[in-house]
């Protein structure tokens, strides 16, 4: 069978995710779709707005035949570590491609700008270096750096491009054999936060959600699978996720810990574990917060992600021989259907690392990690919510 790898977080599935889903699958020739999907938090470091079972199961239903877990490690990080994490689980699964959505929709664009990135590498590292100095954040260092060395075809700015350009470069630099693919991102952009068109942005549908709950809106942008997880989930959690259910944690965590105590927790680097000391005694609410924090240096998505990390306990002594190791560890399976099933039977015969299909009797620390992700994102919920929807981490995969 021929398999062709997916990376998404699905938060929600959407119109257009059902596209790209269909597109990749044309393009490929696959006969298995496999999306490798981030769990309870999220690479721009927010919960997903619901749990990555009930997003399995909308994506299961809507054209994807195995999901798999990006272990929290790769998934709450930049570009480079989310991809590298997502490639090379993907790669351990076999499939021959993957397929993104990009703002730009030509992949020679990626594949050369990649080129001429390993012919110019010397002068790009001394430009970030110098933005950095000036104080910039890294993501806008960087994007002045292609920009110094004259690699402008395409445009590193733009999210998903961002993410498309660090998936190409992960598989050429670890010379992985499998194609990568793309598909040009129809009628909406990342950051639109309205919903104008049958595709939307999940920005948007989670804007709209949050403000007015299932609209008309919101079932013209979901496919009926998706909705009825959507719906299915806050049935049985009583909400949907989103940053200020977890501010009073996180102003505790912050007010009762000193600032030698923050610096140890991963991403709380250059200085922000005084600036998260000084700001807390006056935040109002997550955003509030958010607001009083951000510099040029600090970007909203940074203090996001050290926010999870900070709400996981997330050392960076313990982030450390993950994010350097040369192999992922496991594979984690979370759902399938038959035809999954089937890809999956016939790929465990030359699966070189473990398969994991629930969190019982583990002794990773990777995947403990994951689980205090797990119990600090469903923290929030009442008991017998938390407890019920907890217990899914421990049970058999979802099968379709």
């Amino acid at each position: 069978m021929k398999a062709c790898g997916v990376i998404v977080e699905y938060n929600p599935f959407h119109n257009g995710h059902l596209y790209h889903v269909q597109k990749a699958k044309e393009l490929s020739n696959a006969n298995c779709m496999i999306a490798i999907m981030s769990g309870s938090f999220l690479q721009r470091g927010e919960p997903a707005i619901i749990d990555k079972f009930h997003r399995t199961k909308a994506a299961l239903a809507s054209g994807i035949d195995l999901v798999i877990e990006l272990p929290y490690a790769y998934a709450v990080q930049s570009s480079a570590f989310f991809a590298s994490g997502a490639v090379r689980s993907l790669h351990h699964l076999g499939v021959s491609s993957i397929c993104f959505g990009s703002e730009s929709g030509n992949i020679d664009q990626f594949v050369q700008g990649i080129v001429f990135l390993r012919q110019h590498e010397a002068l790009f590292d001394q430009k970030i270096r110098q933005f950095l100095k000036e104080g910039y954040s890294f993501p806008k260092a960087s994007s002045m750096a292609y920009e110094a060395i004259g690699l402008n075809d395409i445009n590193l700015i733009q999210p998903n491009n961002i993410l498309g350009f660090s998936y190409v470069k992960s598989i050429m630099e670890d010379n992985l054999p499998m194609k990568a693919m793309t598909i040009k991102r129809v009628q909406n952009d990342y950051h639109d936060e309205a919903i104008s068109n049958k595709i939307a942005s999940a920005t948007s549908i989670r804007k709209e959600v949050m403000a007015y709950g299932i609209s008309d809106k919101i079932m013209n942008a979901l496919p009926k699978a998706s909705l009825h997880q959507f719906e299915q989930y806050k049935r049985k959690a009583t909400l949907w996720h989103h940053w200020e259910q977890y501010f009073p944690f996180l102003l505790y965590k912050v007010m009762t810990m000193n600032a030698a105590e923050l610096a140890k927790i991963h991403g709380v680097d250059e200085g922000l574990e005084h600036r998260l000391k000084k700001t807390a005694t006056n935040a109002l609410s997550f955003h509030d917060w958010i607001e009083k924090i951000k510099t040029k240096r600090y970007t909203q998505v940074r203090i996001q992600r050290a926010f999870v990390h900070l709400l996981t306990n997330t050392t960076k002594k313990a982030m450390k021989q993950f994010l350097h190791a040369k192999e992922i560890p496991y594979i984690r399976l979370l759902g399938m259907n038959e035809i999954g099933q089937a890809y999956l039977n016939e790929r465990k015969k030359v699966l070189e690392i473990p398969l994991i299909t629930n969190l019982n009797r583990n002794t990773s620390e990777l995947l403990q990690i994951d689980e205090r992700a797990t119990n600090a994102y469903y923290s929030i919920l009442p008991a017998k919510q938390r407890v019920m929807l907890r217990r899914q981490e421990f049970q058999l995969p979802i099968i379709i």
